[in-house]
């Protein structure tokens, strides 16, 4: 089976074939079409249309699409409003643009969280293939979640947050995100001229300031993630995202915290939530 995949992020939109059965392939070449982070809803649209068509065949009659929240996953409407990222699409029903535009039917267009996604790519094709319970964590702008139980999402009781989402949840009293993100790493550093990449180049040359808020960053994210370890009792935390790109750097504070569960960057982390959401929209076939 070969199916179609999409990935929507705040500044690009990924699309891709998954070969699914047998070794997991992108057939073809991943496509990448770029946006302005405040782009409106006629250039998001755009976008997301021009990366589907590039991957799209008569031969695709499923897809999957990763894509941030708050969204209406179940009926494919973006909800997102207040994140300062793809605003533009507010009340947007993709199942339908997509629909239009693709040889598959709409019904065949299944919609996920991107972290959760990207998760399950890293589960069926990647670091944390073989292991039953998996903790995906992608590191951006804010702070994603995937809680997997051989290959199922955990989105409810005591051993996850609210919807399986560590954003919704508080660390030292305070919301998860107004301490632990992109956002906060670079005001602890302190120069809005500089970004997480920067940062972390100055860092590995040394500079005492990028030292100390990546490391503060990095023992943040271990304290909180030692509580949901405990709770949810993973066997491996596979870590992805833009700030995922400095693990040399992040590592060792996470390492030392949570030393009895396997704690590894993601082997895909270019293509995990592309995989992701083709093996999702295989599976709910198969349900």
């Amino acid at each position: 089976m070969i199916v179609g995949a999409l990935d929507l992020g705040g500044t690009h939109v990924s699309s891709c074939r998954v070969s699914i059965g047998g070794t997991p392939t992108i057939v073809a070449d991943i496509s990448r079409v770029g946006f302005a982070p405040d782009a409106g809803r006629e250039e998001l649209l755009g976008a997301i249309v021009q990366a589907a068509q590039t991957a799209d065949g008569p031969e695709l009659d499923r897809w999957g699409v990763a894509t941030p929240g708050p969204f209406d996953y179940e009926r494919g409407i973006c909800t997102i409003r207040g994140v300062g990222k793809l605003e533009s699409l507010y009340g947007v029903d993709l199942r339908s643009e997509l629909g239009a535009v693709v040889h598959a039917p709409q019904t065949s267009i299944t919609f996920l969280n991107d972290a959760h996604a990207f998760a399950l790519g890293e589960w069926w094709a990647g670091a944390a293939r073989g292991h039953e319970r998996v903790l995906g964590i992608t590191l951006g702008s804010g702070l994603g979640s995937g809680f997997l139980e051989r290959g199922r999402r955990v989105e409810s009781g005591p051993s996850v947050p609210p919807g399986g989402e560590l954003y919704r949840a508080t660390f030292r009293g305070a919301a998860v995100e107004g301490m632990i993100s992109r956002r906060a790493l670079l005001a602890r550093y302190g120069d809005p001229a500089v970004d997480v990449e920067e940062m972390a180049a100055r860092a590995r040359e040394g500079e005492v300031r990028a030292c100390a808020a990546i490391g503060r960053y990095a023992s943040d994210l271990a304290e909180l993630l030692a509580e949901w370890a405990t709770a949810f009792s993973p066997t491996c935390m596979v870590f992805g995202g833009s700030i995922a790109r400095a693990w040399d750097l992040l590592s060792p504070p996470l390492e030392r915290r949570l030393e009895n569960v396997t704690v590894c960057r993601a082997e895909r982390i270019d293509d995990a939530g592309l995989l992701g959401a083709a093996w999702f929209s295989a599976e709910f076939t198969r349900r």
